[in-house]
């Protein structure tokens, strides 16, 4: 069997499409977001946030389930 030719048909717009186009806003496709120059002071205090943070995710873990406790204590 032969190929099929294929015909450039142009596509059929919705005419409900038509009607609300004008509602629908036009997005960037990418968006340029640079970071404002933080001054020696702001810097020094975001490290000392940060380092914080990572301690406090580091050495707080969540203490096992009340449960789990118990069935732990149950294999032992």
């Amino acid at each position: 069997m032969g190929k099929k030719s294929k015909k450039k048909k142009a596509k059929k717009v919705s005419a409900k499409r038509e009607r609300y186009s004008k509602f629908r806003k036009e997005r960037t496709a990418s968006l340029d977001i640079t970071m404002p120059e933080l001054t020696p002071e702001q810097a020094k205090e975001k490290q000392d946030a940060e380092i914080r943070i990572s301690r406090f995710l580091r050495f707080n873990k969540n203490p096992p389930l009340k449960e789990l406790k118990e069935r732990m204590l149950k294999r032992k």
